[in-house]
């Protein structure tokens, strides 16, 4: 084993456009890999769906190519996770093909991995059938007519599949949908360092240098591991990690602080310790894993749902945000009777989503909050989903006028109740998804869920 490993993460996600400068300096540091985190669900269920960029190909392009050049030039891997936002097989594809791209336009020559993750139906319902696969809690238990909706499945990988691709030769590799860790944990494992502190170190990475005192997911860090512990520190010299940025970043995207959960097993951070080795460095120790008996791979699929129109308007008028709540449920009442009117029996009222959300009430919290109407203002969005695009417009359209023209107790201008902030006033927003699968699928093992391509170019 390596007396220590120094490992480079770009940003929280490729395309984000990290700054070339903050690379360079990492690059006299004597790296030993370079990786980054290239997409998430943080984006929501549409980018899974529609197989969709979740950043422009310029942007990831931009970055890819500055990594790309770095690693070979270094002769040092480089390891990219959850291509190019979800990590479906479309994304992927997209990163193949900006990867041929850049090798072309800059002369370059070297072997790609590339590992697929998208799951087929029927071996989903197959296992179904088995019993191996179970809901985290949050989603109800997966049935075989949920698969049949599912646009994409994905299944995300730890970090075997990276090791079985440099096995095969890689010199760089791109993944589907990974956890943000096992980028970054994977070579560690191999070299035989603790598992619990590359695990750890890997979460510190995974969203560059978000984990700073000023949150700055779009720049570098650098990780240097060691045999009982790990250091952090920022390649920007504007930014600065203390123990608490580093401590609250491993409470990042999870429920407990202490018990962080990825493929095979869990991290276990009750002992550990955050000391600060300077202003901008951190020393982090005591990072324990603990083994699943069960090997368990976490499902992700967006199933469709509708097409979506929205309507953005605001008021400053006193007397309608003092009744704003009346307000809405008439508008909800003339719309349903709108409706039928238009559409009689063909257009029911569970066909269609409509909502109603007031910014500055609840257009955050919804129902949850607890805070009375003070603002001096309220912006409204209208949003409607419906089965066909034609549908869809046309309630916002109903919506939208009565929002606009309704009488109200006490009103005293009858020119229209909103200031319609855009034209047109109804904005058609696309298809839109929903995650109808986060669900955990026990394996024995991690590799037979993943393709692994491998590509000289």
């Amino acid at each position: 084993m390596p007396k220590q490993m120094r490992i480079f993460a770009a940003c929280g996600n490729l395309g984000y456009g990290f700054p070339e400068e903050n690379l360079k300096r990492a690059l006299e540091m004597d790296l030993s890999f370079l990786g980054s985190d290239a997409g998430s669900t943080d984006c929501g269920p549409y980018y899974l769906g529609e197989g969709v960029p979740f950043v422009s190909r310029e942007a990831f392009k931009r970055d890819a190519t500055l990594l790309l050049k770095a690693a070979l030039d270094k002769k040092i891997p480089l390891l990219l996770g959850s291509c190019i936002g979800s990590g479906n097989d479309d994304s992927l594809n997209i990163a193949v093909e900006v990867f041929k791209e850049i090798a072309q336009e800059e002369k370059l020559s070297f072997k790609l991995g590339v590992i697929y993750c998208e799951q087929d139906k029927e071996f989903l319902k197959e296992q179904l059938r088995k019993g191996k696969i179970h809901s985290m809690g949050y989603l109800p238990e997966l049935t075989e007519a949920e698969i049949d909706r599912s646009k994409h499945t994905v299944a995300l990988m730890g970090h075997e599949p990276f090791l079985k691709a440099f096995e095969m030769g890689a010199d760089v590799v791109i993944a589907g949908r990974t956890t943000d860790t096992s980028i970054y944990a994977a070579l560690p494992i191999a070299a035989g360092f603790d598992p619990g502190l590359a695990w750890h170190a890997g979460k510190l990475l995974e969203c560059g240098a978000a984990s700073t005192q000023e949150f700055a997911p779009g720049d570098c860090i650098v990780v240097t591991l060691e045999e009982d512990c790990f250091y952090v520190e920022p390649m920007n010299p504007n930014l600065h990690h203390t123990p608490v940025s580093v401590a609250a970043h491993s409470f990042y995207e999870n429920g407990s602080p202490f018990h962080l959960y990825e493929p095979g097993g869990m991290m276990d951070l009750t002992d550990c310790k955050y000391e600060a080795v300077s202003d901008r460095k951190v020393k982090v120790s005591g990072s324990h894993w603990i083994p699943d008996p069960v090997h368990k791979i976490k499902l992700e699929s967006a199933r469709f749902v509708g097409y979506r129109t929205i309507s953005i308007m605001g008021t400053k008028d006193p007397g309608l945000i003092a009744q704003i709540n009346d307000y809405e449920q008439r508008v909800r009442g003339y719309l349903k009777s709108k409706v039928h009117d238009a559409f009689g029996d063909s257009v029911k009222d569970d066909d269609y989503i409509f909502n109603f959300r007031v910014y500055g009430r609840n257009g955050v919290m919804g129902a949850s909050e607890t805070m009375p109407v003070t603002s001096h203002e309220l912006g409204i969005v209208l949003e409607v989903i419906a089965p066909s695009e034609r549908l869809s417009r046309a309630i916002c359209a109903f919506a939208r006028t009565f929002t606009l023209h309704q009488n109200f107790p006490g009103r005293k201008c009858s020119a229209g109740n909103m200031a319609i902030a855009f034209s047109p006033s109804d904005i058609f927003a696309g298809p839109v998804y929903d995650f109808n699968m986060e669900h955990l699928l026990e394996v024995d093992d991690p590799l037979s869920l993943v393709d692994i391509k491998l590509l000289e170019l």
